[in-house]
């Protein structure tokens, strides 16, 4: 009798493990679940990226890419260079311009009344831009990696 009881307290103990490691939550899920509940303005809208070269995205020389976001009647329009994100809000309006991380708000900056904006230092891996013009509800980008 004693062999059946640690054969059944290692099969527990053994389950119990099992267990655990299923409910382990992969860093990749918690950083993303993270990104998401950043977006938590229901009343915000999602600039998409436009259908450009290919995809919304244009890559130039010396490491520059731009990409175009739409969302209703604003267009973002990008060009990340090795050092900076540059950019202009068409149509032109000031606002406040925020580069956004899976962990919150990287850098913010002013668009002047012309709509151009410059933000640095230049993002790295996943990012999103929130567009506040203080005349309607904000704008975020889509997540982009840099």
């Amino acid at each position: 009798m004693p062999d059946d009881w640690d054969s059944d307290e290692r099969l527990l103990a053994d389950l119990a493990d099992a267990l655990r490691e299923r409910r382990a939550v992969p860093e990749s899920f918690v950083t993303a679940a993270k990104a998401a509940f950043t977006w938590h303005a229901v009343d915000a809208e999602l600039a998409e990226l436009a259908p450009a070269a290919p995809a919304g995205t244009r890559a130039g020389g010396g490491g520059h890419r731009s990409l175009t976001f739409t969302a209703g009647g604003l267009t973002v329009s990008v060009e990340l260079t090795p050092d900076a994100l540059l950019g202009q809000l068409v149509p032109p309006s000031a606002a406040t311009v925020e580069l956004c991380g899976p962990d919150g708000v990287v850098a913010s900056t002013a668009a002047d009344e012309v709509g151009w904006f410059t933000l640095r230092p230049a993002p790295r891996g996943l990012f999103r831009l929130r567009v506040r013009t203080g005349t309607g509800p904000d704008v975020h980008t889509e997540w982009t990696r840099a």
